[in-house]
């Protein structure tokens, strides 16, 4: 487990996650991985979970704690997880420095 930020958490996620997780047993995290798949070739999943894995990397905001272990990490280094609130809705927005291109939906990606 490491703790350096490898992602980075804004204010409007911490606050978010922390709405989902009222409803959440105590102790629950948000985990975010890269997979491949979607529109452009990489896509981001979000789940919520109990458990550190040894080679998680933990970004942490407010208390809050998310999770993103080492092979993600690759593709998402230097990343910001940002809360976004808009006309068009709501929705988690990763700014991801290492993606040269993206969907529109924003949630996938390409390298």
């Amino acid at each position: 487990m490491n703790t350096e930020n490898g992602i980075v958490v804004t204010a409007n996620a911490a606050e978010r996650i922390a709405t989902i997780l009222k409803n959440e047993p105590q102790g629950t995290m948000l985990r975010i991985s890269v997979t491949g798949g979607g529109c452009s070739g990489f896509q981001y999943n979000y789940d919520l979970v109990k458990n550190l894995d040894q080679d998680d990397h933990i970004a942490e905001k407010d208390g809050i704690k998310v999770l993103v272990d080492s092979v993600s990490l690759m593709y998402m280094d230097g990343a910001e997880l940002d809360f976004v609130d808009d006309l068009i809705g709501q929705s988690f927005q990763i700014n991801n420095p290492n993606a040269v291109a993206g969907c529109g939906c924003g949630t996938s990606f390409s390298i």
